[in-house]
């Protein structure tokens, strides 16, 4: 193991952890797959079976046997022996890391992975029959929580618009518990994100499009005609205005979840999971 003491917040081999943006990031290396941070053992071990590259590790000294004790044979296993002696982990006293951060590390461990390749959205169609659409969702615990519930509830992947939040940010794969590395997930492009450009694609790849919105025409989603389609593709719109009305007018369907004592919306991560439990039925 290649374990390097640090005592100097300001050093450079930090700025990866603490003074580069997500962003700048992704960016790295470009046009090649940049980088993106994971924290938490959990969410790290999940990114390390999903075959993810380890670049290098921060870790508090108190965390280094019990919490940083299974990344390190997970390194090993996926990765080799000498991937594990060759990464930089750099240990500090919590003190310095709180100081670097700003805040206390959720459970003192961070990672840095190299990206893989994105998938592109005709490839992420293939073989699939139920999708999670996430249409301009840009909250990172929505995101999370709502690519754990499709995985959790049997939904074959999650597509998003390129306006919706980058499902590897540190924030949302945190939330996600790990599932982002678990469930097959793409992200538009910029033209394709444009207007109704998505459900064309979708629907040329023989996807049935069901948005979830509240209007005059809309059925209740435990619905058996909508659940006899063999490609759904459910339509989630963003926290507080919802999918765009020209994107719930061309959907094939438009469905609601039905609610009581004058309630009249859920959370969008609530609303998903009953949405993706009932649809998948």
């Amino acid at each position: 193991m290649n374990l390097i003491e640090i005592k100097d917040i300001n050093a450079p081999e930090l700025d990866i952890f603490a003074r580069t943006t997500e962003n700048q990031l992704r960016s790295i290396a470009a046009p090649e797959p940049g980088i993106f941070l994971a924290e938490t053992g959990s969410v790290i071990l999940r990114a390390l079976e999903a075959g993810y590259e380890p670049l290098s590790m921060l870790v508090e000294n108190s965390r280094l046997e019990v919490e940083a004790g299974p990344v390190f044979e997970a390194v090993e296993k996926y990765c080799g022996k000498e991937k594990l002696d060759s990464i930089p982990v750099y240990a500090a006293e919590q003190e310095v890391v709180v100081n670097l951060i700003g805040y206390h590390l959720v459970r003192g461990l961070w990672m840095a992975f190299r990206r893989k390749p994105e998938t592109s959205v005709e490839d992420f169609c293939k073989d699939k029959r139920r999708v999670a659409v996430l249409f301009d969702v840009v909250n990172p615990v929505n995101v999370g929580a709502i690519i754990r519930s499709a995985a959790a509830l049997g939904m074959d992947g999650v597509l998003l618009t390129h306006p919706s939040v980058d499902p590897l940010t540190r924030r949302t794969a945190r939330v996600s518990m790990g599932t982002v590395f678990q469930i097959p997930w793409a992200r538009a492009t910029k033209d394709e994100s444009e207007g109704l450009n998505l459900i064309d694609i979708l629907r040329s790849n023989g996807f049935k499009t069901v948005a979830m919105a509240l209007t005059p025409d809309s059925t209740s989603v435990d619905n058996d005609e909508i659940r006899s389609n063999e490609k759904l593709a459910v339509i989630l719109g963003t926290e507080g205005t919802g999918l765009p009305g020209q994107v719930i007018d061309t959907c094939d369907y438009r469905v609601m979840i039905p609610m009581y004592h004058g309630v009249d919306s859920l959370n969008v991560a609530a609303a998903s999971a009953i949405s993706f439990w009932e649809l998948m039925k």
